[in-house]
């Protein structure tokens, strides 16, 4: 399942962002969206966990929760339209 993280520091990493799911199962990747102007985060993630049980139990335990001083949003990823 791929999974949205929102509202993220700006200093958060790729491997910290792993672990932190990591708690709740195996992590496929994780990867913070950069700005190509800047090189900096743009605060958003996607997180892709193969076990859906798994991914579904990293969304309840996770959304809403601090993360480096900041409460991130965390939901099952929509499709592009």
């Amino acid at each position: 399942m791929k999974i949205f993280v929102g509202n993220l520091s700006y200093n958060l990493a790729d491997e910290e962002l792993a672990t932190v799911f990591e708690a709740y199962g195996e992590v496929s990747s994780a990867s913070i969206l950069m700005d190509r102007n800047t090189n900096r985060s743009k605060g958003i993630a996607f997180v892709e966990m193969p076990n859906d049980d798994e991914a579904a139990a990293a969304i309840k335990g996770l959304d809403g929760s601090e993360l480096q001083g900041r409460n991130i949003k965390v939901e099952e990823a929509r499709p592009r339209r």
